[in-house]
């Protein structure tokens, strides 16, 4: 990859390696090398305006304040938090952080790892007075989210899609009354993607930090930690399409958090009840974004290796993110036990 001459002024002496680094699909991610120490550098996916690393910064200070371990942004040689290119956009460099990640929870173990290093951050940010500058339409909006899926369809009748997407969009759109929305709880310092390939764990498998920090916000609990339970316990991956949620993972993953944020954190009754319904509802709202992008094909990446197109990708993801939600559903006595013994 050849860096836009912007980047370059602005990073005097940066180089990158040309092969792609780690297994996100949203940001363009190369690592490479300035002033002698490793670096990663990222083009921003245009979702994403050069304001949201006001709020990195702040989030990232604070973490690093408290002794914890996390990427921070390098300023440009005018002290910037990021350049933009000719076309508009951002691009920046973060320290590097050794580690390793993955796109899958592997057992129980794993899974308490992981979430011990989240209920970390989410301590240590107990405190932090900051007001998010970035704020993106739509997170977790579900009404926001079926308007689109609506207009997706209205406007793509005869996209090759459409009638397998519109069968399925009829399933997850009749599930509204069991969803959970923005006012169910406090709004508290959130990640806002915890899937488990933005964690990095060390040789050990210990969890050292989270990454892919675009999404900083406040948000209520239960979609916060429902957002990392649906990807932790769905140990088959986002493309399999009859996922089931695993049971003992997700009681592991909260014994984790507790114990990471133990001192640090004290969750209400109400953000411990609704842990099961958090997880059921982010699955639906992934399966009606997934839905959405299978007709528009304009947002996520996909694995041409795989899938023909966006769309057909998308489509399968929106498959497996209903079959977990489906089997939230079927488990959520037992879901809700879980919770309250590990809480």
């Amino acid at each position: 990859m050849t860096l836009p001459p912007e980047v370059i002024e602005a990073y005097p002496g940066i180089t990158v390696e040309p092969a792609p680094w780690g297994i996100g699909l949203i940001n363009l991610t190369r690592r490479g090398q300035l002033d002698g120490k490793t670096v990663i550098v990222q083009r921003v996916h245009p979702a994403f305006a050069a304001s949201v690393h006001e709020d990195i910064e702040a989030v990232t200070a604070h973490l690093a304040r408290k002794g914890l371990v996390t990427p921070r942004l390098v300023r440009t040689r005018s002290d910037a938090l990021s350049v933009s290119d000719v076309e508009g956009r951002p691009w920046r460099v973060l320290t590097f952080v050794a580690g390793k990640s993955t796109d899958r929870v592997s057992d129980s173990s794993h899974a308490e790892r992981a979430g011990a290093v989240v209920g970390r951050f989410h301590a240590a940010l107990a405190d932090l007075e900051h007001t998010y500058v970035h704020v993106r339409q739509g997170v977790h909006d579900l009404p926001f989210r079926m308007r689109g899926l609506g207009r997706a369809l209205d406007a793509n009748a005869g996209h090759r899609l459409h009638t397998e997407v519109a069968r399925l969009a009829e399933a997850v759109l009749g599930s509204e009354s069991e969803l959970v929305g923005l006012g169910c709880s406090a709004h508290r310092h959130a990640h806002g993607d915890l899937k488990i390939s933005n964690l990095l764990f060390d040789e050990s498998g210990e969890g050292v930090t989270l990454v892919d920090l675009d999404t900083l916000a406040r948000m209520p609990w239960p979609f916060e930690i429902g957002d990392a339970l649906r990807s932790w316990c769905n140990p088959h991956g986002e493309d399999v399409e009859a996922p089931a949620i695993d049971e003992a993972i997700f009681e592991a993953a909260l014994h984790g958090w507790a114990r990471g944020a133990a001192g640090g954190l004290a969750l209400d009754q109400t953000e411990r009840e609704l842990v099961p319904a958090g997880v059921f509802t982010i699955a639906a709202e992934l399966a009606m974004r997934f839905l959405t992008d299978a007709l528009e094909e304009s947002y996520f990446g996909w694995d041409p290796r795989r899938f023909p197109s966006r769309g057909e990708h998308n489509l399968a993801r929106a498959r497996g993110q209903w079959a977990l939600a489906r089997s939230v559903r079927a488990a959520r006595s037992r879901l809700e036990a879980a919770a309250r013994r590990a809480l």
